[in-house]
């Protein structure tokens, strides 16, 4: 199973990989006055990668998930 990896120091907070994600499992956080997109529920991904191919500036890679990932599921 891929899961969307989010490089958040590069993220804009544009909202476009959560506009495009089916199963809805993105959400926008702010974080010291700073938006950025966040994986909030990992057993719901489908691992489509829609998130991935939509983000403009390239921060969001899809990678296997970890055993602490499946735990979580």
């Amino acid at each position: 199973m891929l899961l969307p990896r989010i490089d958040t120091e590069r993220c804009t907070g544009c909202g476009w990989c959560v506009a495009a994600c089916p199963p809805r499992v993105l959400s926008l956080q702010v974080v010291a006055w700073r938006k950025h997109a966040l994986l909030h529920d990992d057993s719901g991904c489908t691992g489509c990668s829609k998130c991935a191919r939509c983000c403009p500036f390239g921060v969001i890679s899809m990678v296997p998930a970890t055993k602490s990932d499946e735990r979580q599921a």
